[in-house]
């Protein structure tokens, strides 16, 4: 096998990695969290390309970065406070261990487009459990 069928089957296999979905969840106030985690993707290298509500309490982001810069991403949504669920982890983790395991800078170059959903939850306290129980008469 030449080198240009070998350069060409490993581009094919890195391609397949273009796009992950991640889904994240916060008890932060959304007006605090969003200036952060905005500052977040771009202190790790990342562009975000569109942010938009879902509803009143999610919204998601579409950031694109270079797969070199996955770490940083990764590190950066974890200490601006969201937490992830499993699979968001999972997902983060394989694209890390690529990104370890790539030795040319052409592919560590390859933009990965990543989107991420926030859901802000409510903390519960006990005064609103107890204005949401009603007592009995």
């Amino acid at each position: 096998m030449n080198s240009l069928t070998a350069i060409h089957k490993r581009l094919e296999a890195y391609s397949k990695m273009q796009s992950i979905d991640i889904q994240a969840f916060s008890y932060e106030e959304r007006q605090g969290l969003l200036p952060i985690l905005t500052s977040a993707f771009a202190d790790a290298g990342g562009w975000i390309l569109d942010r938009r509500s879902l509803s009143s309490s999610t919204v998601e982001f579409h950031v694109e970065i270079q797969l070199r810069a996955v770490l940083e991403l990764y590190s950066s949504i974890i200490s601006a406070g969201l937490q992830l669920t499993r699979a968001a982890h999972l997902g983060l983790t394989h694209l890390c261990t690529c990104r370890r395991n790539i030795s040319t800078r052409a592919d560590l170059s390859q933009v990965i487009t990543v989107r991420i959903e926030v859901s802000f939850l409510e903390d519960l306290t006990l005064q609103s459990l107890l204005n949401t129980v009603s007592c009995p008469a």
